[in-house]
């Protein structure tokens, strides 16, 4: 299960810099995560300041 950013996103970057996999781009209007490159770690939600991670 792979964790997916919803459109609650800023945009701040990071979870991007906190992803091991590197599973985290930015999108047209926020990042996103690949679900098959996900390891589903969570590290990515932990720092996320406006809590818009969550697993699918």
């Amino acid at each position: 299960m792979a964790y997916v950013i919803s459109d609650d996103c800023i945009s701040c970057g990071a979870c991007a810099a906190q992803c091991p996999a590197e599973a985290i781009t930015e999108g047209d209007s926020h990042f996103e995560i690949s679900a098959d490159a996900c390891l589903d770690c969570g590290a990515c939600a932990d720092q996320c300041p406006v809590e818009a991670i969550s697993a699918e």
